[in-house]
């Protein structure tokens, strides 16, 4: 049990163990192999240790990458540049996240990485003073600006079946003056929604998030870990894991899945595995288990350089799709990959991050802002054709950043539209360029020349990084354990979970977590969803936030 912050945590396997005395089966002949090395791997292998009581020794894991995290990433140095493809937000309700690093130390081991994260965000709360910049000027806690049609949607939405929405998107249910709206503005920005998206993924975000809408015009309640997710996240987790002695196997390229048949049912037979161009198969026993992570929203990202654009790929320059598609032929129980893989123009977006050697940029936006590093979150240029946001975080940024060394990102949801101060495309601008329209963006003049040449600025295309916003219908996402299966899972953003929300860790180590506790029959399964919509102080808070009374 953990204290911190004023929340409380316990770990579901004290819940478990505080209902009785359950002693775990011998589980020491059992091997689990974890393919792909993303948050929701991690999680899996530390619940599997955690919960399920399987020998660290046991568990191998297999990334096709020179590192673990996945999508949760950051790297580079001082001197050639920072970079990270995108953070995730995280708030009060997160069960799943607090639940499994209440387990994880810190670096240090000082603390638990939950009683971190718990206590940073008590030190420096988010409350931003400008989410939204308008022909030059902040705006400070701007009304939603709703229509009462608008917000009658909202609440219709919010109550409809997913089964009556189907595939129908976001913009068959509103008309366009809602996407004018300072609500869309900071709704899509905040979450990157796009008005093509699905509307029961659009469902699901606004009941998720209810308890968020009163004071989401200054993003309150949104927390952030200490430093970047992968230092702050993953680097504990792994330890954690390599101290209890579990295998990573890197440039591991897993090609197929062979699978058997039985009067026990169907299992996954061998793994075809590809390390330094020799192929081999892995041969899973009777006691084994096979977790698959399927798709990827980072898969076959591009990086480009402060001088230089990146490159925009398609799902063959990148293997996780590949894999999804090929074991999902002619199994409709493993889902549909084709719903999220096959729309690029869909769901790509460009993020930057900009590494920076001189405090003159850091400086502006503060006085500009009236918000310090890591206090304000977004900033949204709601003038910009590239609908381009940009975040600064609190510093430094990453463990070791040198002093004098600042750290911030950004992203545009349009790039293939031109540039307000770059006569170009987002998609082909190069770090430098994108730093030259933020800088528009915010009229800084004269201190131009100088924050350029002090600046690094990295640009990422990511095709497939809302690939699980797209419109779906039932059965595109497989269930964690498939219908008919032995000792076999998948996790990640592309399974279903009931209303948990995708493009988020808490949704990834959900899936993590339901996986073990199926697959070893655990009484001590995921913390419910919080369901802010049964709770009518919440639901009044939200009705006045939406209508913008003042209260």
């Amino acid at each position: 049990m953990t204290r911190a912050g004023g929340f409380m945590v316990t770990t579901s396997r004290q819940l478990a163990d505080e209902e009785g005395d359950h002693p775990r089966p011998d589980r020491s002949n059992t091997k689990v192999y974890l393919v792909g090395g993303g948050i929701a791997s991690l999680a899996a292998a530390a619940f599997l240790i955690r919960d399920a009581g399987v020998s660290g020794q046991n568990i191998t894991i297999l990334e096709e990458l020179d590192r673990l995290g996945g999508s949760l990433d950051g790297s580079g140095s001082a001197k050639d540049g920072y970079l990270v493809r995108g953070g995730r937000m995280m708030e009060s309700k997160y069960q799943c996240t607090y639940d499994l690093f209440s387990s994880i130390p810190t670096l240090d081991k000082s603390q638990t990485v939950t009683q971190e994260i718990l206590q940073w965000n008590e030190v420096l709360k988010t409350g931003s003073k400008s989410r939204l910049v308008r022909h030059g000027h902040k705006i400070d806690g701007p009304d939603f600006g709703l229509a009462e049609r608008h917000i009658l949607t909202l609440e219709r939405l919010a109550l409809e079946p997913e089964e009556r929405l189907g595939r129908s998107s976001i913009e068959d249910h509103f008309d366009a003056a809602f996407f004018e709206t300072n609500f869309w503005l900071m709704w899509c920005t905040t979450f990157a929604f796009q008005p093509w998206h699905s509307a029961a993924e659009f469902k699901r975000y606004l009941v998720r998030f209810v308890h968020m809408v009163d004071g989401f015009n200054r993003l309150k309640g949104i927390m952030r870990t200490y430093y970047n997710q992968y230092d702050s996240l993953v680097r504990p987790l792994k330890a954690w894991l390599d101290e209890r002695g579990v295998s990573t196997i890197f440039g591991a390229k897993v090609t197929d899945v062979n699978f058997s048949k039985s009067s026990g049912g169907k299992s996954v037979e061998s793994i075809v595995v590809n390390v330094g161009g020799r192929t081999d198969e892995i041969a899973i026993g009777t006691e084994d288990y096979v977790i698959v992570t399927l798709g990827s929203m980072t898969d076959s990202s591009s990086v480009g350089t402060n001088a230089t654009a990146a490159m925009l790929n398609g799902k063959r320059e990148g293997s996780a799709w590949e894999l999804w598609e090929k074991i999902a032929d002619g199994k409709p129980e493993f889902g549909n990959p084709s719903a999220f893989d096959d729309h690029i123009d869909d769901s790509k977006w460009l993020s930057f991050t900009t590494t920076q050697r001189d405090p003159a940029f850091f400086d502006i936006v503060r006085n500009f802002t009236g918000n310090v590093p890591g206090e304000g979150g977004l900033i949204t240029f709601a003038d910009s054709s590239w609908l381009m946001s940009i975040v600064l975080p609190h510093q430094p940024h990453f463990t070791g950043q040198p002093e004098g060394v600042n750290v911030f990102w950004g992203y545009g949801l349009y790039v293939d539209k031109r540039g307000d101060f770059v006569d170009k495309p987002m998609a082909a601008c190069s770090g430098a360029e994108l730093l030259t329209e933020v800088l528009g963006h915010l009229g800084i003049g004269s201190e131009a020349a100088r924050i350029l040449e002090s600046s690094t600025t990295i640009p990422c295309m990511m095709p497939f990084i809302t690939s699980q916003f797209l419109r779906r219908e039932k059965g595109d996402r497989p269930n964690p354990v498939p219908e008919g299966w032995r000792r076999l899972g998948f996790v990640g953003q592309f399974v279903e979970l009931p209303d948990d929300v995708v493009f988020t860790v808490e949704y990834s180590i959900r899936s993590a977590q339901s996986v073990v506790a199926k697959l070893f029959d655990l009484d001590c399964g995921p913390p419910s969803v919080y369901k802010g919509e049964f709770d009518p102080r919440v639901l009044f808070r939200a009705f006045t936030a939406l209508h913008d009374f003042h209260i």
